[in-house]
């Protein structure tokens, strides 16, 4: 994400998130998913969204259609704003901070996990366990991808922390051991 999309799209996430109560994260966190996935799944209604051409009334109007049923009536009349105020193609930037802040304040902390292979739902459960522990979080929230090129192992991110287990990173680590022992 660029600086002047973080700019933007900061005090527009800290405005939706004060829309709800604390007690209403899980609305605020369900909405905020079920709109990134439409628009991960639509490229028109991104690119609809984003064209300045489009007026902000049709553009309204589409939200209405397509998100009414599935989200609340203050996320509508949000996203009813940003067509107004000519920010509704910062959209992704500005879900991306509001689910990182409403994360935040839920005590749900995002992990990043590389693997080779996919994992089974025990050893998601197993993982969840020791990484509660390790972070002291409430919830947990995976994001899994799998990377055959890893050979074995996995990759864990949990904020700006790495654990490297994978077999193409020790290998990694021995190619750089040797060839600092031979010069």
């Amino acid at each position: 994400m660029s600086s002047k999309n973080v700019k933007i799209a900061q005090p527009y996430a800290e405005a939706f998130l004060e829309l709800f109560n604390k007690g209403s994260l899980d609305t605020v966190i369900a909405d905020l998913n079920s709109i990134s996935s439409a628009l991960s799944g639509s490229i028109e209604l991104k690119t609809l969204l984003s064209n300045p051409l489009v007026n902000s009334q049709t553009k309204k109007n589409i939200i209405k259609s397509v998100f009414s049923e599935k989200t609340d009536s203050k996320t509508i009349k949000f996203l009813s704003v940003l067509c107004d105020r000519g920010r509704i193609s910062y959209l992704d930037a500005i879900l991306g901070k509001a689910l990182e802040l409403a994360y935040k304040a839920a005590s749900i902390e995002t992990v990043k996990v590389t693997s080779a292979i996919a994992f089974t739902a025990s050893q998601q459960d197993a993982l969840i366990s020791k990484l509660k522990n390790m972070t002291g979080a409430e919830q947990i929230r995976l994001e899994i991808n799998v990377n055959p090129n890893l050979i074995g192992g996995f990759i864990i991110q949990v904020g700006s922390k790495i654990i490297d287990t994978s077999i193409q990173g020790q290998l990694r680590e021995l190619s750089s051991y040797l060839g600092a022992s031979v010069l």
